[in-house]
């Protein structure tokens, strides 16, 4: 009983903070000047058209993906509701594939130099890749090999909330944004898929 109250909390928590990270993006749309990690950027840079577009697809297709993609684990939904499962289900791929590539474009312009740049553009490879073969999975009925590379998509989807509450976090620890920009670059990620890991195998599922 308190296992299945633990679980459900945990459950709330994800969800809340999926939904919460997913809406972010409206502040830099509604923003009246560069806001948040725009802020650390070059005015070179943020006045570069190319880079600008890539960063607006990025977190605004990433918010979407985060709103949708925890949908597609309630089993509940895939039970009674299979089309609306399968639409939401589309509507993440696209997102995330979009943010991803954005991502791994904007990763070679990471503040702080080589490090960062290759925690994020390996966390954008590593996106689009779970999410192309979670697609491509599903499309053959393999639903093992589906729901294994969904869980490790979500899971680098879902970097975009831990990364919100890792730097500032670290920020205050070693009162230095840079170092703690460096770090996040894999912090955000690397337990994520960690955690994706262990879920996967405590499911079973086979990804041969």
């Amino acid at each position: 009983m308190a296992q299945t109250a633990r679980n459900k909390a945990a459950w709330v928590v994800f969800i809340f903070l999926a939904i919460g990270i997913g809406l972010y993006p409206l502040a830099y749309l509604f923003a009246s000047d560069d806001f948040g990690v725009l802020l650390s950027k070059s005015p070179d840079l943020r006045s570069n058209v190319v880079w600008k577009m890539a960063f607006y697809g990025h977190i605004s297709f990433g918010g979407i993906a985060l709103l949708v993609g925890w949908s597609q684990f309630l089993k509940r939904l895939r039970a009674k509701r299979l089309q609306l499962h399968r639409n939401l289900g589309k509507i993440y791929v696209v997102s995330a594939l979009t943010s991803g590539l954005c991502g791994i474009y904007l990763g070679f312009f990471a503040t702080g130099g080589i490090i960062p740049a290759i925690g994020f553009i390996s966390l954008g490879i590593i996106w689009v890749f779970t999410t192309t073969r979670a697609y491509v999975a599903i499309k053959k009925k393999d639903l093992s090999l589906h729901q294994g590379m969904m869980i490790y998509s979500y899971a680098a989807c879902f970097a975009a909330v831990t990364l919100r509450i890792w730097l500032p976090l670290l920020t205050i620890v070693f009162g230095e944004f840079l170092l703690a920009y460096k770090i996040v670059a894999w912090l955000c990620w690397v337990p994520n898929m960690v955690f994706a890991m262990l879920w996967v195998r405590k499911k079973g599922l086979n990804l041969a």
